[in-house]
């Protein structure tokens, strides 16, 4: 099951040249993406995130919950797009290493972040979406070290 679990977090990719802030932003256009991710969601997903220290805040469940993460994550930023560096199958959990790129508005500089984010899957679905401002956590949330 776990190279299905990471085709599945690579079917969330859109590719790096697509601007994902208006995706999350837009009512119509993130009535269309959660229709085609919600059944790739466990009725349990929940979404978190820790950003730099060791506090873990809770977006909610279901793809509202994923959608009030990535409004919370790209809310500086005039256009944002990812790009995936290296995936991981850890069996029931896929740690997922990308780039990230934002543009505040009234800037022509695009500024570049290293993260991560752990993927947890049950019953073929996933169940949780933790994202790490940085690797080292991330990492250490799946019991590894850089």
């Amino acid at each position: 099951m776990s190279q299905e679990n990471v085709e599945i977090v690579r079917s969330f990719s859109l590719g790096t040249d697509v601007d994902i802030a208006p995706l999350f932003r837009d009512d119509e256009r993130w009535a269309t993406a959660a229709s085609l991710i919600a059944p790739l969601l466990h009725p349990d997903f929940e979404c978190t995130a820790t950003l730099f220290g060791t506090e873990t805040r809770s977006y909610g469940r279901g793809p509202e919950g994923f959608r009030a993460f990535w409004l919370d994550w790209t809310g500086p930023w005039a256009t944002y797009r990812t790009e995936r560096e290296r995936i991981t199958d850890l069996g029931d959990r896929v740690l997922d290493f990308g780039r990230e790129f934002g543009r505040r508005e009234g800037s022509t500089r695009e500024v570049k972040a290293f993260n991560a984010a752990v993927w947890t899957f049950r019953d073929g679905k996933v169940v949780g979406f933790d994202a790490y401002a940085d690797r080292a956590g991330a990492l250490k949330a799946v019991g590894l070290e850089e």
